[in-house]
């Protein structure tokens, strides 16, 4: 299956997503280009892998959290779009 325009246009109408003619081109081709590394993945014999192999090797990279207190309040809220006294008002996204 190849990847259209009105397949970017729909998915995007799906996202509620807007995008100009160049945009939709060039979204067109790196769509096909996900799909064709997914179909490389399709084509690949796996029948002799063992599919937990691996699982025993993986090590966790995250690390704990910790609270830092940030003291600038007017540099932290310099980006802000608007204020309502100490928080941040963001545009209503739900109907």
């Amino acid at each position: 299956m190849k990847i259209s325009k009105e397949d970017v246009v729909y998915i995007a109408k799906l996202a509620k997503l807007r995008f100009s003619e160049d945009e939709i081109e060039k979204l067109t081709g790196e769509f096909e280009s996900i799909l064709d590394y997914f179909r490389s993945i399709d084509r690949m014999d796996l029948e002799n892998v063992d599919p937990d192999e691996f699982a025993d090797r993986r090590e966790t990279v995250s690390r704990a959290d910790e609270n830092v207190i940030f003291g600038d309040r007017e540099k932290l809220f310099r980006n802000a779009g608007s204020m309502r006294g100490t928080f941040i008002q963001v545009p209503r996204i739900l109907d």
